[in-house]
């Protein structure tokens, strides 16, 4: 038996804090337990009150007679701390504390709600809250609603968790004006004790659940928390996640010293996160709903081809735009299906897909158009729109649906528009699990997002490449670097450190006049490139402090000198090194790999285009490190614009086996020595196929003491 199932299905309840002044939680709480219908026992604690809602009233937890599964504990932070523990002595096998005023607020809230959860773990009681809105199972053998939502919903498949209680109201109601049912539904809060993870175990062991909703505000990080999410929705019995995410428009860190870093802000963590475990994130409450109908009926297109039956053109047409704008392709109809539809559609039907009907169809016009494209090879998924037309049939043409839908794997969504004349076909539909919308829109956007957990589910998994690093070198540069207080590496201290993880870089010497500069391109070869060496200027182009392609003496001298005089003009109080002389490098495409350390979640890993346009256009993917081979080839293939590493037109393809290798090797490199803060390697010069990468340019900063203590 399950810890939680002492929360989610208790044989007793005890509402420590209920009141008889109606409007108040503790009364609010009880009254929504009792007119639910909650199936087991019900105890209310209130050490004034002699009975609430004409039931008899108790001083204590500890003056019940019968075992309590579940407390629901609705007091200030001191009396709740006290309440907890007579919940210990009595032997309490769950907890959800309601009431605020705890770490959401510091001081000596925070205070209590650390010590509530030691005592909690400490005597193996599973805590949900404080400071949110309850626990609702309307499963029929339990009809719990302990909660101060006043909706009991319908019974579903979905099951929810939020970290806000105020939404979780709206979500209620909107449920409830939808015909939503959910399977479980709780609000987190705080989260003391049980967090997002320890519920999605819950929900996926849940022969009730088909698909998890979640809203968050900030997640717990937890070691193994990326492998074990991409279980539950590609493992056994896999249970989509679908995810809102409140502030997405949080600005990332200002004083970021690299691209990455600048790039880089909490929603890149969170993308990285959701990208890596398979989770699907969305932007609104309403599509939130739509693709959890979409998903709740379980079923997933083998591939993306999408027939489109319609009785009138325009929503067609809209539904046609929508699938290709979601990933989806219209299907060419086989000979045989064409003939099937042109024996059973009036000649003024359109034939080729998207199928017009036309606006007087019957509901056996939309059974022939059905059955004949939902059995064709070449079609994966069947959008169906209905508008109400004075001879149409809504709850004809639903049932003829619903009659194919049991008898097909494939995917059917259906777009019945309007609201009075088509709503005995919708309820219909929504009897059978066939999932129907308003809008065609939102149909195709649906179907969009089942084709995209297609394509995780059958996501090409490689074997890993068995790569050997100079972990021990690496170390002892690292060490050297923290030893003497240097935070910043450039291209010459930071070589030897890539070298030790596969990374290849020019010869190069800093030259600490122009004359040695000439020396130095004498020795390595031209041509040359010459950069400013400064723990200060770290991006040099935007100083004026790189030259390239130098090919002869005279032209060393001259850069060296313009780069000096740029240098100082644009950073006087910069200590300048030298001129950095490295031999340059063969062409080469230009990509950015990177790296920012984020507190509570690791080191975030960057791929994208590479150059100084990187920041403007931030066309870049990222992953929590470690990463693997896999991983690293859906950041590289995840880009826009991918396709010009593969050949595009008539260009030669590019080394991204080599890229897939270095950024692996770049994820070995920030775990082995968690002091790298952030790094830049850009560009990274990527050649043609078998011929390798090139490092350009690399910026790495260490965290400084300060650093370390925030995290």
């Amino acid at each position: 038996m399950d810890k939680l199932d002492a929360i989610f299905k208790p044989r007793s309840v005890v509402v420590i804090g209920a009141s008889s002044t109606k409007g108040k939680v503790g009364h609010d709480i009880f009254a929504n337990l009792l007119r639910g219908e909650f199936h087991g026992t019900l105890y209310p604690v209130n050490p004034t009150a002699r009975a609430i809602l004409s039931v008899p009233c108790y001083k204590s937890v500890l003056d019940i007679d019968d075992e309590i599964d579940l407390a629901m504990i609705i007091l200030p932070p001191k009396v709740a701390l006290a309440a907890v523990k007579d919940c210990v002595k009595k032997k309490v096998k769950g907890l959800v504390i309601v009431s605020a005023g705890f770490k959401e607020v510091g001081g000596e809230g925070a205070e209590i709600e650390e010590e509530i959860a030691r005592i909690c773990t400490e005597a193996d009681i599973r805590l949900i809250g404080p400071n949110c809105l309850g626990v609702i199972n309307p499963h029929a053998d339990v009809r719990l609603n302990a909660s101060f939502s006043t909706h009991m919903p319908e019974m579903g498949n979905i099951s929810f968790i939020s970290q806000s209680g105020a939404l979780c109201t709206s979500v209620l109601d909107f449920a409830q004006s939808r015909g939503f049912g959910f399977s479980k539904f709780v609000s987190i809060g705080n989260k003391a004790d049980v967090d997002e993870i320890d519920l999605l175990r819950y929900y996926h062991k849940d022969s009730e659940t088909n698909v998890i909703m979640i809203y968050m505000e900030a997640l717990r990080m937890r070691p193994g928390l990326i492998g074990e999410v991409k279980h539950i929705v590609s493992g056994h019995r896999p249970t989509p996640i679908l995810v809102i995410k409140s502030g997405k428009t949080a600005a990332g860190a200002s004083a970021a010293a690299s691209h990455t870093g600048s790039i880089a802000g909490t929603e890149a963590v969170y993308n990285a996160i959701f990208d890596a475990a398979g989770i699907i994130r969305v932007d609104t409450v309403d599509n939130l709903f739509d693709y959890a109908i979409a998903f709740g009926a379980g079923r997933i297109p083998e591939g993306n081809r999408v027939a489109i039956i319609t009785n009138a053109g325009g929503p067609g047409i809209i539904a046609t735009d929508m699938s290709e704008i979601s990933g989806l392709k219209l299907a060419r109809f086989s000979k045989k299906t064409d003939e099937i539809l042109h024996q059973y559609l009036p000649p003024t039907a359109n034939f080729s897909n998207p199928v017009d009907v036309i606006g007087d169809a019957s509901s056996d016009r939309y059974r022939y158009a059905l059955e004949a494209v939902i059995n064709d090879e070449g079609v994966d998924c069947v959008l169906m729109i209905l508008t109400p037309q004075s001879m149409t049939d809504a709850i004809g043409t639903a049932k003829a649906i619903v009659s194919i839908y049991q008898n097909t794997t494939k995917p059917i969504i259906c777009c019945f528009m309007g609201v009075v004349d088509v709503s005995a076909g919708v309820k219909y539909l929504h009897q059978h699990y066939v999932p129907v919308y308003s809008f065609p829109e939102n149909a195709a956007k649906a179907m969009g997002k089942l084709y995209e957990a297609n394509r995780w589910l059958t996501r090409t998994i490689l074997p890993q490449y068995e790569l050997s690093f100079d972990r021990e070198r690496a170390a002892d540069i690292v060490a050297q670097c923290v030893k003497s207080g240097k935070t910043v590496l450039g291209e010459y201290d930071g070589a030897e450190l890539l070298k030790c993880y596969g990374f290849d870089l020019p010869p190069m010497e800093i030259a600490a006049s122009a004359e040695d500069a000439v020396r130095i391109s004498d020795d390595i070869g031209y041509p040359v490139v010459m950069k400013i060496a400064s723990p200060q200027i770290l991006h040099k182009s935007d100083a004026g402090g790189v030259a390239l392609g130098l090919k002869t003496p005279e032209a060393v001298k001259k850069a060296h000198g313009e780069i000096m005089k740029n240098a100082a003009a644009y950073d006087p109080d910069a200590r300048i090194d030298g001129v950095l002389v490295q031999q340059m490098a063969p062409p080469g495409l230009e990509v950015i790999l990177g790296v920012t350390k984020n507190p509570g979640f690791g080191h975030l890993i960057m791929f994208g285009l590479g150059g100084i346009y990187v920041e403007l256009f931030k066309n870049v993917t990222f992953r929590l490190a470690p990463i693997g081979r896999n991983n690293a080839r859906r950041m590289i293939t995840g880009i826009k614009g991918f396709e010009i590493l593969i050949g595009f037109r008539g260009k030669p393809k590019a080394d991204i086996e080599k890229v897939e290798k270095l950024l692996v090797g770049l994820s070995n490199m920030v775990m082995d020595n968690p002091e790298i803060k952030e790094l830049d390697i850009n560009p990274l010069l990527v050649h043609e196929k078998g011929k390798g990468a090139t490092v350009a340019d690399i910026i790495i900063t260490f965290e400084s003491s300060g650093d370390a203590v925030k995290q």
